[in-house]
């Protein structure tokens, strides 16, 4: 139950922060808009009259945006699981969702931001293509995630006493799966509606352009995983078919409307071999990332806007951004300038140094007072148990392993304790 209120509460605490604080600072433009933070439109004050960076000024632009936000939040989650404390993650959530996501957004996609490919003077007379947010939204909840994750340490028992990792496989497959498909299908909402218009023939053409791109990548990413991992292990792991298939989504969201199906294929096939790098270096390191949030959202994400500056086609993005500029499109094509490579790469260095700083310092704060993770006595117990009063899985059922980690009533063999600890251990 611990990591599904910590999920829900990112998109509750998400929504009010991204009213109160967050959409102004995103996407505000006062009197004297700048380039670092937006500066009006706090809790949406002369919204329907204002003109406002993310679009038309229309309440669907305050929504679309907010999910973008909450997804950028909720990606941590997965990360810190089971032994972070709920007070600090309280406070991450609010923290992200407030400031640290909004300034990201702003550089990208606000018109007066100075990163972004559509803002009024882009970075290098060229800017930074980001459609839908390898950057903006993955790199920042993935990076995140994997601060607090290295931060908090490993779980009980997940390295041995030689520091070899320790297999805690998760209790169902099934979820695994539903998950993803209910996540592939989303996809189709994050990226081809991120051109928020169809009201024209060259519109029509890029989201339709984006659909298929995102599909063939996630494919590609899917299969590259899969068989890594049977190279590996001389079996089919259906679990890494899924994570291959969501590493392809990630890292072609940054440019799904302007490279070529070939290219996402391209594109995904490298992002999941990169994910399996990734997970290998983080247990070289001892960081317990129990999903593997940091190399899916962050290290493929990452991928995906370098991507963009390799393979992003002129044609394509005339045809996106009405911009005719000569020479302005991925490295790899002939008399390509470079620029965008080089606007790509500045951005992902910009995007890691405000994240990296900002939730560094946050969750060392939180740790200086040993605020950022639960006693040993209360994780061993589970967090269920412990904070909340009983498990998401009472009474067990079908799929549900007694010796699945996080799974407490089924590993203590007991109904769950009415007595609920403070929230603040």
């Amino acid at each position: 139950m611990n990591i599904l209120l910590q999920t829900i509460l990112d998109a509750a605490a998400a929504g009010i922060m991204w009213y109160c604080v967050g959409f102004g600072f995103a996407f505000g433009q006062g009197e004297n808009p700048n380039k670092f933070i937006g500066d009006a439109m706090f809790g949406l004050a002369r919204y329907s009259t204002h003109y406002t960076g993310s679009g038309t000024g229309r309440w669907t632009d305050f929504f679309f945006q907010w999910a973008f936000c909450a997804t950028a939040a909720t990606i941590p989650a997965g990360a810190v699981a089971e032994r972070f404390n709920f007070n600090a993650y309280l406070g991450y959530s609010m923290f992200i969702a407030g400031f640290v996501y909004p300034v990201v957004a702003h550089w990208a996609w606000c018109p007066q931001g100075w990163l972004g490919f559509a803002t009024v003077k882009p970075l290098l007379d060229t800017g930074y293509i980001d459609f839908a947010g390898s950057g903006v939204i993955h790199m920042t909840g993935g990076l995140a995630g994997l601060i607090g994750a290295a931060m908090v340490g490993p779980r009980l028992g997940r390295f041995d006493a030689d520091g070899n990792p320790v297999e805690m496989p998760g209790h169902s497959a099934i979820l695994v799966v539903l998950g993803t498909v209910l996540l592939w299908f989303g996809w189709y909402g994050f990226n081809p509606t991120s051109m928020l218009a169809i009201d024209t023939y060259a519109y029509a053409n890029v989201v339709g352009r984006s659909a298929v791109t995102t599909t063939l990548s996630g494919a590609a990413g899917g299969i590259a995983c899969l068989l890594g991992g049977f190279i590996r292990r001389r079996g089919w792991d259906l679990v890494g078919l899924c994570n291959g298939i969501l590493c392809g989504f990630v890292a072609i969201t940054a440019c799904c409307h302007v490279v070529e199906p070939w290219a996402a294929i391209i594109c995904g096939v490298v992002a999941g071999i990169w994910f399996d790098f990734l997970c290998w270096v983080l247990l070289k390191l001892k960081i317990d990332d129990p999903l593997s949030a940091g190399p899916m959202h962050f290290g493929t994400g990452m991928w995906g806007v370098f991507f963009t500056g390799l393979l992003a086609k002129q044609e394509y993005i005339t045809e996106a951004y009405n911009r005719t500029e000569d020479k302005m499109y991925g490295a790899f094509y002939p008399h390509s300038n470079g620029k965008l490579l080089a606007c790509q790469i500045i951005g992902i260095l910009a995007i890691i140094g405000w994240v990296g700083g900002t939730m560094t310092i946050f969750f060392g704060i939180f740790k200086f007072f040993g605020a950022l993770r639960i006693p040993p006595e209360v994780e061993e117990m589970g967090l269920d148990r412990s904070k909340h009063g009983g498990s998401a899985y009472n009474g067990g059922g079908m799929g549900v392993s007694p010796s699945a980690p996080g799974n407490d009533v089924m590993r203590n063999q007991q109904q769950p304790s009415i007595k609920v600890l403070p929230m603040n251990g």
